[in-house]
């Protein structure tokens, strides 16, 4: 049976990665996901874990790559300026085909910004923020309970494709407390022939490593590599439409700005504005179809976000610029109130967006 409590968002994504089988963390304290190690670093002793906080993000994301490579589920967790030191090890991970949960709990930049909550890391996650062709699959979670269900499906996912998974969550949604029903312990078994757990005798060696010299067999891996992001394009992408079957104008976002969103679709219908909001759940892959597919019903897109503007670009890719979008936006640590989503939805449906 599952059990309901009141958790703080970096608690529930803890408490979900122990549930789905990760018994090995590696993390460094930074504000705003703090209490997510400080979780770790109490439980995983109790269940035979392994907690340590590294000498430097850098350490951490290394750590995270050697016990991937055993086969074993790993996670690690920043936020925005921690993140951006893992790059390297992300890129390593990417080119040596191993599943593995990055957390980032975003703050405002850039440098070391503020710790108040963001959405501008955006660009780092979903278009990779290392060297090297590589995608991340980058989940956004909008609640608690989202922390707790999308930390299990990243490791899922990850195991799945073999490819590095990331929970790109803003620094509200990792402080807020709400309910959330944490699963009974699960742990999917996906069977890793290509770990390195030892021969006993009985194989040959595995090798993990994202060294090619040979030009014609990195460029091979490489092409393999993307045909495995093209199946998860095909079969992963995850969004909610919320009051988009009449919509004249369509919201976009993601993470607190789609909860903000939500009350200014329902306060634009009581104005007779028929409005709409797709939510996308993972911004890798982005949920294109779905963007398309209302373009030649709408006058065009809002995108809400707690940056200068960046999902817009994939909005405005998606819809082949057939309908303008415009940007409804707040940064620095602000977040942007419903009435000012509100007037940007009554512009695009005027038409004076």
């Amino acid at each position: 049976m599952s059990e309901k409590v009141l958790m703080k968002g970096n608690e529930a994504i803890a408490e979900a990665a122990i549930r789905a089988g990760c018994r090995h963390y590696f993390g460094y304290p930074i504000t705003p996901q703090t209490e997510l190690a400080a979780y770790m670093a109490k439980r995983m002793p109790k269940i035979d874990g392994v907690f340590l906080q590294a000498e430097s993000e850098i350490a951490a994301i290394n750590m995270v790559y050697g016990v991937s490579s055993a086969g074993l589920r790993v996670m690690t967790s920043s936020s925005s300026p921690g993140v951006s030191l893992k790059q390297e090890g992300i890129s390593y991970i990417a080119g040596s085909d191993l599943p593995a949960l990055i957390v980032n709990v975003e703050r405002g930049g850039p440098g070391l910004g503020g710790i108040q909550p963001s959405q501008s890391d955006y660009y780092q996650a979903t278009k990779g923020g290392g060297h090297g062709d590589y995608h991340l699959i980058v989940l956004t979670p909008a609640s608690v309970q989202e922390m707790a269900d999308l930390t299990a499906l990243a490791f899922d996912l990850s195991d799945k494709y073999r490819v590095p998974a990331m929970l790109l969550a803003d620094g509200t949604i990792g402080q807020m407390m709400e309910p959330v029903e944490l699963p009974e312990e699960s742990c999917s078994k996906v069977e890793k022939p290509w770990a390195v757990t030892g021969t006993k005798m009985q194989r040959k060696h595995n090798i993990v490593n994202s060294l090619y010299l040979v030009p014609e067999e990195l460029e091979r891996t490489n092409m393999e590599r993307f045909e495995r992001y093209a199946e998860i394009e095909k079969n992963e992408v995850r969004y909610e439409e919320f009051m988009t079957e009449d919509a004249d104008v369509c919201v976009v976002a993601f993470g607190i700005a789609a909860r903000v969103s939500k009350n200014a679709v329902v306060a634009a219908r009581k104005e007779g504005i028929k409005a709409g909001l797709i939510r996308p759940i993972t911004v890798w892959p982005f949920p294109k179809q779905p963007v398309a597919d209302i373009a030649p019903r709408v006058k065009g897109f809002v995108s809400v976000e707690l940056s200068m503007g960046q999902m817009i670009d994939d909005i405005r890719l998606a819809c082949g610029c057939s309908k303008p979008v415009s940007l409804c936006n707040r940064v620095g640590g602000m977040i942007p109130t419903p009435d000012e989503v509100l007037d940007a939805i009554r512009k695009m449906n005027g038409g004076l967006a």
